[in-house]
Order: structure tokens, then C-alpha cells, then sequence
């Protein structure tokens, strides 16, 4: 890989097999199986995808719901493994690509710092180094020993992006993040995002709010049906989206 990219995609697709039936059990599911009788359907989420996304760049993905979004940004996580094609990626990757992914519901903030933050792959002598800085930035103060589970949706997003930002990684991937907790977390977010774009950190966004992706993305890509529709300056892209004869 050339060594000015982070993140090159190609001929990338991916195929899942959907069940044409519902199984109420997993004793039916068991027993049909034995007797060959569940039947699937192929469906591509992903056809062909080709991108390149060079170091210290900011991309936003848009499309509609099901375009394959949030699949492309598992495959580029690592989390899923495209049925054709390659990606390759240079450097470390911080990825937030579902609310309260890496963590266990039944231990304690405290506790879910130093699994979640294992499973980036951040030694605890780091982690323990910036323990404060974590709970600080997230706001947790007063629920550090409360078990996740009696979280809000906000608060697990914050506990997880200061988590995945406390330091800089080559890659940070975002996942509809900003799109839970408070408008000044929000904020906040924004803020540490362009610090981390001022150090070079490659930005891959994904957001149902055009108006987030234009403001913290200099490119996107727009996947529509699994197929890349358009690639450029994040405004053009976004505007050819927004257009009410786009979607058709």
C-alpha cells in the first residue's frame, strides 16, 4: 500500500445469507437444519467498492438506511470480513461503530476503562495514567463504580469516545456517535475531533446529519444500494444527496 493512504478499499462486496423464514427457537432452528429445511436468501450489502482515503483526511460516508454504511465501516474495522476484496490499513484504528460495542453491561465504568480500552489495544499503565482524563472528559465523575448497565444511550457514548480518544490513533471511526447525548458533549466531541484532524489522525465519519458530516469531513463518499454513487469535496457530495430527485 502506498504509503500516503491510511484506508484503500478494493472490489470490496459482501454478502449475507437471510433466512426466509422465522425460527422461534434455536431447538427449531437445530432441527430444521438437521433436516435441511431453513432456506436463504442472498443479500449484497455491499457490490464492487473501490476508495481510497489518504492520511490525515476526513470522510464522511452518507446514504440511506441499508445502503451499507455501517457495513463498510466494520470491514475497515476489522469486525466483519468482506466476502470479496481487500482493505488495507496503516496504523492504529480507534473504532466507535456501535453504542456500547467492548463493553460488559454488568461491570462498572470503572471496570469497562480497562476492557473496552484492552480491546483498542491500550495498555493498562496507559490506561491507568489516564484514568481521570477519561471519567473527566465523559463526565462520569459521580458514576464511576455504577454498573453500565443502568446507563443512559448518551452516557455509554460518552464512557466510549473518551475512551477510544484518549489517545491518538492513525484511525478514528465513527458510527452515528454524535447522534446521542447532549448537544455540549457534542460539542465537546467536535472539538476533540479537529484536534486529533490537527494531528494527522485519518477521520472515517458516518452521520445521518448532513450538517455534522459537512462540518467536520473534507470529502465523502456516497453508497447508495451498496454501489459508491459519488466521491469528492464533502459539500458537493453532500448537496447531490440532499437533492430531492437524488434518492429516486
Amino acid at each position: 500500500m502506498k504509503i500516503e493512504n491510511a484506508i484503500e478499499v478494493k472490489d470490496v462486496s459482501m454478502c449475507f445469507n437471510l433466512s426466509r423464514e422465522k425460527v422461534d427457537s434455536i431447538k427449531e432452528y437445530v432441527i430444521k437444519a438437521l433436516k435441511r429445511q431453513l432456506f436463504y436468501e442472498e443479500f449484497w450489502a455491499l457490490n464492487d467498492v473501490s476508495f481510497e482515503i489518504r492520511k490525515g483526511d476526513s470522510v464522511g460516508l452518507v446514504g440511506m438506511n441499508g445502503s451499507g454504511k455501517s457495513t463498510m465501516l466494520k470491514i475497515i474495522a476489522g469486525v466483519l470480513k468482506p466476502t470479496k476484496g481487500t482493505v488495507e490499513t496503516a496504523g492504529t484504528i480507534a473504532p466507535m461503530i456501535e453504542l456500547g460495542a467492548g463493553f460488559d453491561h454488568d461491570l462498572t465504568a470503572r471496570e469497562n476503562i480497562f476492557l473496552n480500552g484492552a480491546l483498542i489495544g491500550y495498555p493498562k499503565e496507559m490506561l491507568e495514567e489516564r484514568f481521570e482524563d477519561i471519567i473527566s472528559f465523559a463526565g462520569l465523575e459521580r458514576f464511576v463504580d455504577v454498573p453500565i448497565k443502568n446507563f443512559s444511550s448518551g452516557m455509554l457514548a460518552r464512557l466510549g469516545f473518551s475512551i477510544a480518544t484518549i489517545v491518538d490513533a492513525d484511525i478514528l471511526i465513527i458510527d452515528e456517535i454524535l447522534s446521542v447525548g447532549d448537544y455540549q458533549f457534542q460539542n465537546k466531541c467536535k472539538k476533540r475531533i479537529r484536534e486529533m484532524m490537527d494531528r494527522n489522525t485519518t477521520v472515517l465519519f458516518v452521520s445521518h446529519s448532513i450538517e455534522q458530516v459537512k462540518e467536520i469531513c473534507r470529502k465523502a463518499v456516497w453508497i447508495d444500494r451498496g454501489h459508491i454513487r459519488m466521491m469528492g469535496e464533502a459539500e458537493e457530495v453532500c448537496d447531490a444527496y440532499e437533492d430531492p430527485g437524488a434518492k429516486e
